[in-house]
C-alpha cells in the first residue's frame, strides 16, 4: 500500500518502514529469548582409559630352555668327564670263605703280601670241555700271573676308556687234552654267586666268561659302579680285583 500512512494513538503518523523494522527487531528478540533461556549442555566427563591387555605368555623356546636348565641343574645324569662316586661295599653279608685266597665277605680278597705271608702261592680251579665234557684242573702261580696282568693294565689303562678290551670280553680258552679241541675248555663257575672262584678267573683272564648278572654281583659287593654294558662292568671287575691285591699307584 504505497502512500498509506499509519496513525498512532495520539493522532500522529508513523512511517510504515519504521514499523516494519520494529516488528522485525521485536520478532527477533522474541525468538531469541527462549534460546538464550535454555541452559548450555555441560561437557561430558572424560571416560577412563581401557585396561591394558595381559602380557603375552612366554614363548615356547623360553619354556623349553627353562625346562632344560631345570633338568641340567637337577635330575640329569652327570657329565661324561665327571666320575661317578662308587657305591658303598656291602660289609653286612658274611659267608664261609670258599677258597684259601678268599675272605668271609663275598668277592673280597686279602692283599698279595698277606696271601704270600700265609703261604698262598698258587690258585687252582676247575674247567670243563664244551665238546666232550672232560674236566681239567688248572693252577696259576699267584705272583707271576698277577704281575703279568697288572703290568698290562698299567700300560693300557688310560686308553681303555673304562671299557674292557676284546681279549677280556672273549677270553682265550685252554685246549682240551682229552679230545684235542682247541679253546674248548670253559671254566666252571658256581651257580651260587658267593661261591665263584674270582681269583682263579682273574689270573686266567677269564672273568669275561661270567654273565653280566654275575659281574654286577661282584661290583655290588665291592662298591663298584655296576650299571652299563658288559664291557664296562667287566673293566671295573678287573680293576677292582687288582686293587684288592695291590692298589695301582
Amino acid at each position: 500500500m504505497e502512500g498509506d500512512t499509519v496513525t498512532r494513538r495520539d493522532g500522529g503518523e508513523l512511517d510504515p518502514l519504521a514499523l516494519t523494522l520494529g516488528s522485525i527487531y521485536a520478532s527477533a528478540a522474541t525468538t531469541a529469548a527462549p534460546a538464550a533461556a535454555s541452559p548450555l549442555p555441560l561437557p561430558l566427563a572424560p571416560s577412563p582409559p581401557p585396561p591394558s591387555p595381559p602380557p603375552p605368555p612366554p614363548a615356547a623356546a623360553d619354556a623349553s630352555r627353562a625346562t632344560r636348565r631345570r633338568l641340567n641343574n637337577g635330575s640329569s645324569a652327570p657329565s661324561r668327564g665327571v666320575r661317578r662316586p662308587c657305591a658303598k661295599p656291602r660289609d653286612d653279608v658274611l659267608v664261609t670263605a670258599p677258597f684259601p685266597w678268599a675272605t668271609e665277605r663275598p668277592a673280597r680278597h686279602d692283599s698279595l703280601d698277606s696271601l704270600l705271608r700265609r703261604g698262598v702261592t698258587s690258585v687252582e680251579g676247575q674247567a670243563r670241555c664244551k665238546r666232550c665234557g672232560a674236566r681239567k684242573g688248572i693252577a696259576y702261580d699267584l705272583q707271576s700271573k698277577f704281575y703279568e696282568l697288572r703290568d698290562y693294565i698299567s700300560a693300557h689303562r688310560h686308553t681303555m676308556y673304562d671299557r674292557a678290551p676284546d681279549a677280556w670280553m672273549f677270553p682265550a680258552l685252554p685246549d682240551c687234552d682229552a679230545c684235542g679241541h682247541k679253546a674248548a675248555v670253559w671254566p666252571e663257575i658256581a651257580a651260587d654267586k658267593s661261591q665263584i672262584n674270582w681269583m682263579f678267573l682273574l689270573l686266567g683272564q677269564m672273568l669275561g666268561c661270567c654273565t653280566l648278572d654275575q659281574l654286577k654281583y661282584f661290583c655290588m659287593n665291592t662298591g663298584r659302579h655296576r650299571t652299563g654294558a658288559k664291557n664296562r662292568v667287566l673293566y671295573y671287575a678287573y680293576v677292582e680285583m687288582c686293587n684288592q691285591l695291590q692298589p695301582f699307584d
